[in-house]
């Protein structure tokens, strides 16, 4: 028996990256996995891949530019599925030309980039929990950031929205664990997405692998197998939990990089 066998879940921004490496992890553990993607020809790619693999996998409509869909996926999954068990909200974005420092930032984008993401969480969590609730349980998972918990130079609003989700995180599992309901978040760190390796140079990433004790980039399948984690009965008694995935970056002294590029010079 798989580990999420009979279980219906739901996985945002899906087609690519962190979103595609979860729902295939939900698929292969047993899960019917609904991609909910505004691209229906990159979903059903994933979904035969998906499907020649013996998972089975399914479309639903959501995009972050149509704020009616983040309750409308809900409801079409539970429609077609009459439940949802699982729900993991991996949308999140910003713009690097505007979402800057305080200063530099644009004050308009800044409460835009906070809103979508924020709402991109909320309304998905308001529109599943009833359905939760009415099915004895489940387990929602958002994808936040390292970045919600170690400051960063840059990125101020996706910073910020992503701090909002945590505490979001947080009341969503003090309100409903009585219900059964589980709610945790996973904070990834640098992940070799296309998206990410494509807009950072190398020696930017090699500077902040300086910071990362694991001294790599995560996967995407990383974080995936940390939102099987908490999809699963393996989590039964966590809620509530931020866990980073992030090769242990902001946890060593701030002298960690100098030992690193010391210890990089030697060896060369």
């Amino acid at each position: 028996m798989k580990k999420l066998d009979g279980k219906v879940a739901v996985v945002t921004a899906s087609t690519k990256g962190i979103g595609l490496a979860t729902a295939e992890l939900l698929a292969e553990n047993g899960a019917v996995v609904y991609l909910a993607a505004r691209n229906e020809v990159l979903a059903n790619e994933a979904i035969s891949d998906i499907a020649a693999k013996g998972g089975v996998a399914k479309f639903v409509y959501f995009n972050a530019r149509e704020e009616e869909t983040f309750t409308s996926m809900i409801e079409t999954v539970v429609t077609n599925e009459e439940k949802i068990d699982i729900l993991v909200n991996n949308y999140g974005g910003t713009d690097v030309q505007v979402d800057k420092d305080l200063m530099n930032g644009d004050s308009d984008s800044f409460f835009r980039i906070v809103e979508d993401n924020l709402k991109s969480v909320y309304l998905p969590c308001k529109a599943a929990i009833p359905h939760m609730i009415k099915n004895g349980g489940g387990s929602i998972v958002n994808i936040s950031t390292i970045g919600s918990v170690v400051p960063d130079i840059s990125r101020m609003a996706y910073c910020v929205s992503k701090a909002a989700i945590n505490s979001l995180t947080e009341n969503i599992a003090t309100q409903y664990a009585k219900d059964h309901i589980r709610c945790n978040a996973v904070l990834p760190g640098l992940i070799a997405t296309k998206a990410a390796i494509s807009n950072m140079s190398q020696d930017f990433i090699q500077s902040f692998l300086h910071h990362v004790p694991l001294n790599r980039m995560g996967l995407p399948d990383d974080i995936a197998k940390a939102v099987l984690f908490f999809a699963s009965d393996d989590s039964s008694y966590v809620t509530g939990h931020h866990l980073e995935v992030a090769g242990g970056y902001g946890m060593p002294t701030p002298q960690y990089a100098e030992y690193s590029q010391m210890r990089e010079l030697v060896k060369n």
